[in-house]
């Protein structure tokens, strides 16, 4: 059998979908499993043993092509899908893109949403997924396995990277035990401000005596921003902000003690190492995108807002009536969420001092 799986969404959503491609190959053993994604977020299914093929859509780049050439582009993608002559396509989706796809690629099992907008391509489907629920994405992607009375073996998240990687971590990090801080999204709304940044390095460095080890992509805005928090800190942090890859930042987590950040995909890569947690939460909602433990193979979290922990994770957010109020941003401008800018420090070094304790008993 030949499946295609279609998440064209941002990076931590695609790691979120390996629970269900490793599922997929347990109920399917002999299956060939393909996955189509965005360009960009490709490299949390690389080296998954897994996966036999990724399909990668180059959005911005067909986005930004004149009419013809952009037809043309799409025109191709689909072609290619659709001469592999796929038995299933899993559309995990609510878009036009990956309906459109499951309505050409010609497989006799589709499976997806029935409450996209186009009614002629939602009558596509020969399964449906059902309305999301109030539980986890991980458990909201496995509905695929239940609608074809599959059998959920396991729910972990994965992610792999190359010896390469390891090695260059290896040789930049020694045995000593750090805590990794990813104080950033790449979208501004979801990061918390330089000031409470620095105070919680500072308490880690200086009050616990525990090395800081900082990453930020390798964009202008974060690495700005590292340097005002560096600026801002009493302490010395190591600061690698802007010079790992994605796979190597992965790499360099799985050997921290404690990750400390946002609701990002690094978050999502620590939970897929085990690595314990604290994430602060703004406008999303944790009992749906919470920090995932791969140990306890479900969530804990029960509530949209407040701070909840969930095996060895903790999500920090303040108990506002407005969370989760899912926008970008307090004037759904993309810039600042009010919810992350006041937090409570003392608060904060209870539930780091949580963690730690729990790590060290």
């Amino acid at each position: 059998m030949k499946i295609l799986v279609l998440k064209f969404k941002t990076i931590g959503d695609v790691l979120l979908v390996t629970p269900l491609i490793r599922n997929l190959k347990s109920n399917y053993p002999e299956s060939i499993i393909d996955v189509a994604v965005n360009q960009g977020t490709e490299d949390m299914l690389t080296l998954n043993p897994n996966i036999d093929h990724i399909w990668i859509y180059d959005r911005i780049k067909i986005k930004n092509k004149p009419i013809i050439k952009k037809i043309k582009s799409e025109f191709d993608f689909l072609k290619n899908i659709r001469k592999q002559k796929y038995d299933m396509v899993i559309d995990l989706d609510r878009g036009d893109r990956g309906a459109g796809i499951s309505l050409i690629s010609g497989a006799r099992i589709k499976i997806g949403s029935k409450y996209i907008k186009s009614r002629i391509v939602k009558n596509t489907y020969t399964h449906f997924l059902p309305e999301y629920e109030d539980k986890h994405v991980v458990d909201i992607n496995l509905d695929a396995i239940r609608v074809l009375d599959g059998k959920i073996n396991d729910k972990k998240v994965e992610l792999f990277w190359s010896k390469d990687d390891q090695k260059l971590v290896d040789k930049i990090l020694t045995n000593e035990s750090f805590i990794h801080i990813h104080p950033f999204s790449r979208v501004p709304y979801k990061d918390i401000d330089s000031n409470s940044i620095s105070k919680i390095i500072d308490y880690c460095e200086l009050d616990l005596g525990i090395n800081v080890v900082l990453t930020s992509a390798p964009i202008q805005r974060e690495i700005n921003k590292i340097s005002k928090i560096l600026e801002l800190c009493k302490s010395k942090p190591t600061s690698l902000s802007g010079e790992l890859t994605l796979k190597q930042v992965a790499a360099l987590n799985k050997k921290a003690k404690l990750f400390i950040g946002v609701d990002t995909a690094i978050m999502h890569i620590s939970a897929a190492n085990s690595t314990p947690i604290l994430a602060f939460f703004g406008p999303t909602a944790a009992n749906r995108w919470g920090p995932w433990d791969n140990k306890l193979q479900k969530s804990l979290y029960r509530r949209s807002g407040g701070i909840q922990k969930s095996g060895m994770n903790i999500v920090y957010s303040e108990d506002l009536s407005c969370i989760p109020c899912n926008q970008r941003g307090c004037n759904n401008d993309n810039l600042k969420s009010d919810c992350l800018s006041a937090l409570d420090f003392n608060s904060i070094k209870t539930n780091i001092g949580i963690i730690i304790d729990e790590q060290d008993n």
